[in-house]
């Protein structure tokens, strides 16, 4: 069996300048039909689940069908630190993608994670890419898109509805009360056990038919989950920016008195589920991993599941749409998998394993993207994400800007919704000579895996040549990158990123020597310290009583062979986001260590890392509205 030889049919685009704003030119746009995508790409018409005429699901049979077929070449685009307005990432994806596509006519496939309508509706914007490489149709991507992110919501908050629910019938009930409720007989006296009951009843060692047989003790640990209010991790989410939010407290209700706990939301986006829908591998392993999640720990210290609930099988019912991975297009009409949105900082910040393995199987080249830098996304890309695949990358093309390299070196402080320093905005080549070390530790950070790496440096109107050939010549002349390309594609699409295109099947041809940074059966300290001094340059690392006392609690549980997926400030190498450059000599802290059991990762906590972000001042809606008479929204960006 051959993959489809055919090129794709794309779009021609008709370039502006100036160039006009995102929204402009995603709405100027001409969108090629959803089922023409799917058909260049080699999906047949019964595998696609239309959602309107310009976006689809994906099911999930296509993998069985196409399983014999090699995998194409997989290309994560990665960065180095950025500034706080960020340094066009997704939009360099999106360009190489159709300069693949478009211009050196590959078949290719880009794979991005789905924003979140917190940062949307608040002060970063949408994540469709920008200028001439984005992602169409723009409103729906960064707005409901086929309701993936609703579906976790809606599974996130049963599951927190159903801890404090059975926490409350056990204050209430005797063990006799709540087994004749949770195990009814029916007139014959046959018992009644549901489908998600089943777990339970396994871990415990009793069959269903022996329910009418079982003692007191085994009636107890059966129906007495002992959940400790202290100890309930699960919180619920909502898919919005509300720093309101971040604590709570329930059980105010008249019913409910004596039962208030203290509590707080989380961005969707920071949901395990949101982790688990983008690490599963199938169906199959997303109700098994969704059954895995410890949601809370019993008084005597065991790990209470979301099995333990019977909860499993009706969460994954409410995930049975979102697993499947959602097709869209670039302006130039080659093809996109956006698919699950984890948060970058607590969680690995990646699109999903099943939109890669089905891409790989359709196209030549997978462009994908991980979350922020090389030091955050990337690490636990390879670590984390391809350690679950078992897919091994091809390339790293590595994103850095001159207006990011200068703040490295030095420059004035950058912050959102400020004006840009005239440092960043004038040509400064010592300024930016002082960055280049902080561009050299992330190469040198790719180099760690053994996989070969493009640097690409995403050109802004700003930049003078001099400062571009500065960072070029530099990185050439160093060899340890396989090449340094300036790309252009914000103002000219796939056309300004052929040189980058061009360098990177080049480096694909290059054998990678990936490896992982280190073995899972290292303790949970050796492993954070393995990423502290070889990715960050730590020289060490201090534990709070708290993190110590979870390396204990984590290990004792049996989860000291799960991955490590760090939290931390995307701004810095190290914790601390002012610490610019490649900061030396400096200890990391480590505050606290939290389980994600069903994605399979533990994640210690550096610093403060807030999962339910705020809005502004002037949040980003105040710019959004819709022409009720033509139905056009404006103000997205």
């Amino acid at each position: 069996m051959q993959k489809e030889q055919k090129p794709f049919r794309t779009t021609k685009i008709n370039l502006r300048k100036p160039v006009p704003t995102d929204i402009e030119i995603a709405q100027a746009a001409t969108l090629r039909p959803i089922q023409e995508v799917a058909e260049d790409l080699g999906i047949l018409p019964e595998e696609l689940e239309l959602y309107g005429p310009y976006k689809a699901k994906v099911k999930l049979e296509v993998l069985e069908r196409l399983k014999n077929l090699p995998n194409g070449k997989y290309i994560d685009v990665t960065a180095i630190n950025p500034t706080p307005l960020g340094e066009g990432k997704t939009t360099t994806t999106v360009g190489l993608s159709q300069a693949l596509g478009a211009h050196l006519q590959k078949r290719v496939v880009t794979c991005l994670r789905q924003p979140s309508q917190g940062p949307t509706f608040g002060i970063k914007g949408g994540a469709a890419g920008g200028g001439y490489s984005q992602v169409i149709p723009m409103e729906d991507l960064n707005l409901h898109l086929t309701g993936d992110i609703h579906a976790v919501t809606a599974a996130n908050n049963l599951l927190a509805a159903a801890v404090e629910t059975r926490l409350y019938h056990e204050n209430h009930q005797t063990n006799d009360a709540l087994f004749r409720r949770l195990y009814p007989q029916d007139k014959d006296g046959i018992f009644q056990v549901g489908r998600g009951q089943l777990g339970r009843l396994k871990k415990l060692g009793i069959h269903p038919d022996q329910l009418g047989k079982i003692t007191e003790e085994q009636k107890a640990k059966l129906v007495r989950l002992d959940i400790d209010p202290a100890q309930i991790y699960w919180m619920r989410g909502i898919d919005t920016n509300d720093r309101f939010l971040r604590g709570i407290t329930v059980g105010e209700g008249p019913q409910e008195t004596g039962s208030e706990r203290k509590t707080g939301f989380y961005i969707t986006v920071a949901s395990e589920i949101m982790a688990v829908l983008a690490l599963a591998t199938s169906v199959e392993d997303m109700r098994e991993r969704l059954g895995k999640m410890v949601v809370a720990l019993s008084k005597s210290g065991e790990a209470i599941t979301a099995e333990d609930l019977g909860i499993a099988g009706a969460l994954t019912v409410l995930m049975a749409d979102a697993i499947k991975p959602n097709l869209l297009q670039t302006l130039e009409g080659t093809p996109v998998f956006v698919h699950a949105g984890p948060f970058a900082n607590i969680a690995h910040g990646n699109s999903s394993i099943l939109a890669d393995q089905i891409g790989l199987k359709l196209a030549d080249y997978v462009v994908t993207e991980s979350g922020f830098g090389s030091d955050m996304g990337m690490e636990k890309f390879f670590d984390i994400k391809c350690r679950y695949s078992g897919l091994k990358p091809d390339v790293v093309v590595l994103v850095a800007t001159v207006r990011a390299l200068k703040m490295h070196g030095g420059g004035p402080k950058v912050t959102a919704g400020q004006v840009l320093d005239r440092a960043y905005k004038e040509e400064n080549l010592d300024l930016l000579r002082n960055g280049l070390d902080h561009l050299f530790h992330h190469i040198g950070i790719a180099q760690q895996f053994g996989v070969p790496t493009v640097v690409a440096i995403n050109r802004f109107v700003t930049d003078s040549d001099a400062e571009l050939a500065l960072i070029q010549q530099a990185v050439r002349s160093s060899d340890m990158a396989d090449d340094c390309v300036v790309t252009n594609n914000w103002e000219m699409g796939g056309a300004g990123a052929v040189e980058l295109a061009e360098a990177v099947i080049r480096a694909a041809e290059k054998p990678s020597k990936f490896q992982f940074l280190y073995p899972l059966e290292l303790s949970i300290r050796e492993k954070i310290e393995t990423i502290v001094k070889q990715v960050y340059g730590a020289d060490g690392v201090d534990y709070a009583p708290e993190a110590k006392r979870k390396i204990e609690e984590f290990t004792k549980l049996g989860y000291s062979e799960l991955p490590i997926c760090m939290a931390k400030t995307h701004l810095s190498l190290s914790h601390d986001q002012e610490l610019k450059g490649v900061p030396k000599g400096y200890r990391f802290p480590i505050r606290d260590i939290r389980l994600s059991a069903g994605a399979g990762f533990l994640y210690p906590l550096a610093g403060e890392i807030s999962t339910m972000p705020g809005l502004p001042t002037r949040p980003a809606f105040m710019d959004i509205d819709i022409d009720p008479q033509t139905g056009k929204i404006s103000g997205l960006s």
